[in-house]
């Protein structure tokens, strides 16, 4: 069996055999550049990070000191017979129309009602009962972008 043997050239100085000097800069230079990437990277990460809740806060307080809150809607007016007197004791009803989830109130002596607080993404439909008799249901929309609505409600009494 022949043996063979195999001559190595002499490494200068540290380099890796088979790269030329230049390499080790290189992947320094590489390494280097990746690091301010990073860097950047979590700069604008921290920075984005501590802008947005900043942004809360100052709108918050903006709003607070324009005594603005979140956007709400009211609906209110008055329950009538067919001459315009009010019907004490007449039952309105709310109803959402996502939820279906009912609300009621009973009219006082003055016949008003009211309702607030409602959310402004949401359709309602209104309307009145008295004895059995039941007024036209009226329909607030979503895309009404009024905050107060007035709605009289008549019922037909018969008198």
């Amino acid at each position: 069996m022949m043996r063979t043997r195999t001559t190595r050239k002499k490494r200068k100085g540290n380099e890796p055999e088979g790269q030329p000097s230049y390499t080790k800069d290189m992947s320094c230079l590489r390494f280097s550049r990746m690091r301010s990437r990073w860097v950047l990277v979590g700069s604008a990460l921290l920075l984005l990070l501590l802008a947005v809740p900043a942004s809360v806060v100052l709108s918050g307080s903006v709003a607070a000191a324009q005594g603005r809150g979140p956007v709400q809607r009211v609906v209110q007016g008055k329950v009538v017979n067919k001459a315009g007197k009010p019907l004490p004791g007449a039952i309105v009803y709310l109803k959402d129309a996502t939820s279906l989830n009912v609300k009621s109130y009973i009219v006082p002596q003055n016949g008003f009602y009211r309702f607030g607080q409602l959310s402004q993404d949401t359709d309602y439909q209104v309307w009145a009962e008295l004895d059995g008799k039941k007024s036209d249901v009226r329909t607030i929309s979503s895309f009404d972008n009024r905050k107060q609505f007035y709605i009289d409600l008549v019922i037909d009494t018969g008198k």
